[in-house]
């Protein structure tokens, strides 16, 4: 019986006239690893870098990885196409020695996948209490922000020299749209497409393409892992504060997953999620709210994060390489909802602004004010 996962037949890669090479900065993420499947699939070649701490390859994600490399093994053709090594993107000269890499072993890297990142939950405040959140915050950048802007730096020169080449940045819609408890990762995510929106322009004129994929919450936050701080109570308990903090849908939500122990008294369980006095006492007792630094990935099976990525993957692999692909594109239903109702509110905030801005114009034929024209004249 083949227990590998089944390959989606509907997926269609732009024509191309001989293989190319695919850089994938999480290569042991759900994202990368089922990216690295279909590449390899294709008959591509693979480089993928892997997670830098075993903090960040839990026991789950190292199955995985073992499961995929088995198959690799089982698949003729696949091993010669494929090279994995450890990667800290924080790191410049560990990005430059990926690229290095790369090329030295497969020639060339025709497409860049960016898809390393890290959730941390909290209010503002609450990752403004100690040093130690505020050294959060700024791993935070370093990971979602800097990174990237690490590993493509380190790959614009030699797609430069080429003239050609494609980079792939996920993003999410939280780098359009805010989310309380989630103001550092939609800081960098914003941040982080600025900065892709100027350098697309740059490096246009030598044929070198950037797509940013605006995918879910969902794929950015359980697919990755997860940082919680201690939070602030009773200031930010629901009774309290009425925001919908990303903490408490967290707190809701991971108990809930396939994967997921969640024993008999338990605070969240099916029966009493929409009871209000266990809402409010999961949020304030669920893994996320505990007194100290809680970090986790999602516990989410496999079978299920194959599921959740398929759309993205999907995007990714009819996107990467294509002669003329968009610039942003976002998956899925919901981001295209999110980001309209946004574009929206922004439209009408706009034409409230326009309107109180006419109190203040001067009309090109009023009266003068007096004393300035006098003062103009001169003597």
């Amino acid at each position: 019986m083949d227990n590998n996962p089944p390959f989606d037949a509907r997926v269609q890669f732009p024509s191309h006239n001989e293989p190319r090479v695919w850089l994938i900065t999480a290569g042991d993420s759900p994202i990368g690893l089922s990216v690295a499947r279909q590449v390899l699939a294709h008959g591509d070649c693979a480089f993928l870098g892997l997670a830098h701490s075993a903090l960040e390859r839990d026991e789950r994600r190292r199955d995985e990885f073992e499961t995929f490399l088995g198959e690799v093994e089982q698949h003729d053709g696949w091993a010669q196409r494929i090279k994995t090594v450890p990667l800290d993107i924080r790191m410049m000269g560990e990005c430059q020695a990926v690229v290095a890499d790369a090329v030295a072993t497969f020639g060339r890297v025709d497409i860049l996948l960016c898809c390393t990142s890290q959730a941390l939950i909290g209010t503002v405040e609450e990752l403004s209490a100690s040093i130690q959140t505020m050294n959060l915050v700024r791993d935070q950048f370093e990971v979602n922000y800097f990174g990237p802007l690490n590993i493509i730096k380190a790959t614009l020169p030699h797609m430069r020299k080429e003239r050609a080449g494609h980079m792939m940045i996920i993003s999410g819609i939280t780098a359009h749209i805010g989310t309380p408890g989630l103001g550092m990762y939609c800081a960098a995510g914003w941040a982080l497409e600025g900065f892709c929106d100027s350098l697309a322009y740059e490096i246009a004129p030598f044929n070198v393409k950037l797509t940013i994929f605006q995918c879910s919450i969902e794929i950015g936050i359980l697919t990755n892992l997860v940082t919680s701080v201690p939070p602030i109570f009773p200031a930010y308990s629901p009774a309290n504060n009425q925001a919908p903090l990303f903490r408490g849908i967290l707190n809701h939500l991971v108990p809930q997953l396939p994967d997921a122990s969640v024993s008999s008294d338990s605070p969240v369980t099916p029966s009493r999620v929409y009871d209000e006095n266990a809402r409010v006492s999961s949020i304030e007792n669920g893994p996320f709210s505990a007194s100290e630094v809680v970090s986790m990935h999602p516990p989410l099976s496999s079978a299920h994060l194959e599921v959740l990525v398929a759309e993205t993957v999907y995007a990714i692999t009819s996107i990467g390489g294509h002669e003329n692909p968009p610039s942003r594109h976002i998956v899925g239903q919901e981001g295209v909802a999110s980001v309209k109702e946004k574009l929206k509110t922004v439209s009408e905030e706009l034409e409230d602004f326009i309107q109180a801005s006419f109190a203040v114009d001067v009309a090109a034929d009023s009266d003068p004010i007096p004393g300035i024209s006098e003062m103009n004249e001169g003597p």
